[in-house]
């Protein structure tokens, strides 16, 4: 990896609310203020907007968190996002999800060990990143634990990672250094 392409902007370039958001969000990871905010801050707007967004997926959204921090985590490892699966492996600790999860995570979505319910999640966010569709079976599957409300969440929230991780890698950021 090479350096960062665009530098995280300090008080300066991302405004009050962006700093601030960024140093509160670092204490509460437990991290340095993350270089994700305080880079797409950049773009003040955008970025509130994104943060609105954002937010009603996690920790606003109605899936629990721990089936949503597993789908983040799966959308990094299949993408190679080191900074996401970093940050969500601190997060997704405070939702239940435990060190061996974290290895079956990196080893896929056919281990036993998941519950039917997990195992949907995942197969339906491989095959999200793969195809960028489901197939009817998959679909079925998916559905079988998901209202109609909750599967069009579950398509944004993959969606919005594996876009989040593709902004991370193409800028170069790299995971946040931990909070001293």
């Amino acid at each position: 990896m090479t350096a960062p392409r665009v530098t995280p902007g300090g008080r300066a370039e991302v405004g009050l609310f962006a700093w601030v958001f960024a140093q509160v969000s670092g204490r509460v990871t437990g991290t340095a203020p993350p270089k994700l905010f305080l880079t797409m801050a950049r773009r003040r707007r955008l970025f509130r907007g994104w943060l609105r967004f954002a937010a009603r997926l996690m920790p606003g959204g109605t899936l629990p968190r721990r089936e949503t921090e597993l789908v983040i985590l799966r959308v990094a490892q299949v993408r190679g996002c080191a900074y996401e699966f970093e940050h969500h492996r601190r997060l997704g600790a405070r939702a239940g999800v435990r060190e061996d999860d974290l290895h079956r995570i990196q080893a896929g979505p056919d281990d036993p060990a998941w519950t039917p319910r997990e195992r949907a999640l995942l197969h339906a966010a491989d095959a999200l990143l793969a195809n960028r569709d489901l197939d009817d079976d998959t679909w079925a599957a998916l559905r079988a634990h998901l209202d109609e409300p909750s599967a069009v969440e579950f398509l944004l929230l993959v969606g919005h990672y594996d876009m989040l991780a593709m902004f991370l890698e193409t800028l170069r950021i790299t995971p946040d250094s931990p909070r001293r």
